[in-house]
């Protein structure tokens, strides 16, 4: 199919098709490769420019030294992630772009999803752990050095960046579209960005985020903080966060709860197209009836150093419903624990067993010995059983669990100190990151044994993972939304409070995106706003 013939297949209306079970869905994700890549980059650029806001996610070939990626300083953080964007590479690049309907039911966005393979043609190191993560997940690495689509890093060799079809072009365009910027954890994939497409990364943190202010003014949003400060999810690796945010949204549709919801459509591919379509299905989240055990440490984090080996459940659908029903136990049990000291309050009026006891001893008086809070340290666990190491969002909720070090999606770890794989996870504990990480790993738990252990149903690339921090960004937007119902809102608004923040593993408080009086903007940046908007900012 010719270039003209896809922009109309993209953007005509009779080609989009509504998501009708909006508890499941089977997401078109779109294959970018150096043989299409030509042919598909109208309806890229199309799709980038005619959005509300575009969500990207990356995988890696490796990011290097875990505990370094970890230190207290976040300075020292900064400096061993350039050492990872110099020495390593993007081989996988996910772009997610959400445009709003504005004739359809509020909240409604069509969303197009490409998933980019890509071939560094300089020198890179690929670690041993990646290569096993990404394979166990289905990434195909003979495809990716016969097709990927090749770029170079760091500072613009041929002065081309702003024409032609290729990677670096495709980021300018990303650029000029001036939309706000969706990622997960997103310190590091900004890093690799920025390394790889962009210039050279500058020496100080505070330059760079200098230079990030200016090259998305529209904002950045980082979901990992938008779930562990404005949701509070129990858990906030990728993957949990999605379906979490997709029961919930579905849950209030289908009950008829006052709006607003988020609706997502997707395009119909029709022809030539729809042979560079992979559907990645994600489906309801099932019953917990019959299930086993579930493994406490991937509950927590999205991941587990036995992996496959681990003889407990990582299924987060079943994780995702015993920590409601956790909740729910724990609302009832605060009930009780309040009517019996009202009810017992009621009883001692008048009664002589009190007479002379001062007032503030009563109520320890009156207390259940299970209800004391020594014991009840204990009793709030749930299960009882099971050591709980879950954090609910405070920011600390870390073991290494949310730099991208270890986990889920980078082909090195989710938050891609969170989670990438169980190899990874060997390696960041003697490095003493504490157990590595938790959100990109996804390991190779992920898939049913024979004991019937069901984990991730291999919805796993970058580009269907850049789907779930979009659906996390518009669920999250919704429900920002709905709190704010009667003040006055900037319709270019999204989430105010969340705006230019990027979560921070095991810190209380975010990195702030902001151009410091103290710091100017580098002078590779400089050069390329002249490329990029021809100096006007």
């Amino acid at each position: 199919m010719a270039s003209s013939q896809i922009v109309p297949v993209i953007e005509a209306s009779s080609q989009i098709v509504p998501v009708i079970e909006e508890s499941s869905q089977i997401v078109p994700v779109i294959d970018v490769h150096s043989d299409n890549f030509k042919e598909l980059w109208p309806a890229i650029v199309v799709a980038i420019k005619t959005s509300s806001f575009i969500a990207l996610d990356t995988e890696l070939s490796g990011l290097g030294n875990r505990k370094l990626l970890l230190a207290e300083s976040i300075e020292d953080r900064y400096k061993a992630i350039c050492q990872a964007a110099r020495s390593r590479s993007i081989i996988s690049l996910g772009i997610a772009c959400y445009k709003k309907l504005d004739n359809k039911t509020p909240d409604t966005y069509l969303v197009q999803v490409y998933n980019l393979t890509l071939l560094c043609l300089e020198e890179y190191i690929i670690e041993p752990q990646s290569v096993q993560f990404l394979v166990q997940h289905g990434f195909d690495f003979n495809k990716q050095y016969s097709h990927g689509i090749p770029y170079c890093k760091g500072n613009n060799k041929a002065g081309t960046d702003d024409r032609g079809v290729h990677i670096r072009a495709l980021f300018t365009e990303l650029l000029r579209a001036r939309k706000p910027l969706v990622l997960h954890n997103g310190l590091i994939d900004m890093a690799f960005l920025y390394q790889s497409f962009y210039a050279h990364l500058p020496e100080r943190l505070a330059t760079f985020t200098a230079d990030l202010c200016e090259m998305f003014p529209a904002g950045i949003y980082d979901t990992k903080y938008v779930t562990e400060f404005e949701l509070r999810l129990t858990a906030s690796y990728l993957e949990y966060a999605y379906k979490k945010c997709l029961l919930d949204n579905s849950r209030g549709i289908t009950s008829g709860a006052t709006g607003p919801h988020a609706h997502i459509e997707f395009c119909q591919y029709a022809g030539h197209m729809s042979t560079y379509v992979d559907f990645r299905e994600c489906p309801a989240v099932a019953s917990s009836e019959g299930t086993s055990d579930i493994c406490q440490r991937f509950s927590a984090f999205g991941w587990c150093p036995n992996g496959t080996k681990c003889p407990l459940s990582h299924d987060t659908d079943l994780i995702i419903l015993e920590d409601e029903k956790c909740k729910e136990d724990k609302k009832k049990k605060r009930k009780r624990k309040r009517d019996k000291k009202k009810a017992g309050r009621e009883a001692t009026e008048g009664s002589s067993i009190f007479d002379g006891t001062p007032q503030n001893k009563i109520p320890k008086m009156e207390a259940d010995p299970e209800e004391t809070p020594g014991a009840g340290a204990a009793s709030e666990s749930c299960p009882d059983t099971v050591p709980q190491i879950k954090v609910e969002g405070n920011g600390k909720q870390d073991e290494g669990q949310s730099m991208k070090t270890d986990g889920e999606g980078n082909g090195t770890c989710e938050d891609k100190a969170d989670q990438r794989n169980s190899a990874t996870i060997g390696t960041a504990d003697e490095n003493g990151t504490g157990g590595g990480g938790g959100e990109r790993m996804r390991d190779s738990s992920a898939v049913t044994d024979a004991q019937g252990k069901k984990g991730d149903t291999g919805t796993h690339r970058a580009g269907f993972d850049a789907y779930m921090t979009g659906y996390i960004f518009a669920h999250s937007f919704a429900l920002a939304k709905k709190e704010d119902v009667g003040e006055a809102r900037d319709e270019n608004e999204w989430i105010p409070s969340c705006l230019n923040k990027i979560y921070l593993s095991g810190k209380a408080a975010p990195l702030n995106v902001v151009k410091s009086t103290f710091a100017k903007s580098s002078k590779a940046h400089v050069q390329k706003m002249v490329v990029v908007w021809g100096g006007k900012k």
